[in-house]
């Protein structure tokens, strides 16, 4: 039960993406899954990766998707800014570092 409480917080907390600039990699499907999987890691991080069954579940239980919830959002939307800047402002990949290969000399 523990874990369908900090799944349905991480759903209600993606909720709000709709107010913020859709910067997130991957859009809204990134956000929604990076606020799932947050809330599910954070919160079996909290309980000493066990999951609290149906006695043990209680308001604080949900509570504790949020934090999760909001850092696996925030690395989410860090990694799509981090990937828009490198494209460029036209949207086209970065250019290619490094040296190229020359044939050896025959």
């Amino acid at each position: 039960m523990g874990l369908l409480a900090w799944v349905i917080m991480g759903l209600a907390v993606w909720h709000f993406t709709i107010w913020l600039s859709d910067h997130f990699w991957g859009g809204i499907v990134g956000a929604f899954i990076g606020s799932i999987i947050g809330a599910i890691v954070i919160g079996l991080a909290i309980h000493g990766f066990s999951i609290p069954g149906t006695r043990a579940t209680h308001l604080v239980t949900a509570i504790e998707g949020i934090p999760g919830s909001l850092i696996g959002m925030a690395l989410v939307y860090a990694e799509g800014m981090r990937r828009e800047r490198a494209a460029g402002p036209d949207g086209s990949p970065p250019p290619a570092t490094g040296r190229r290969r020359t044939a050896p000399a025959r």
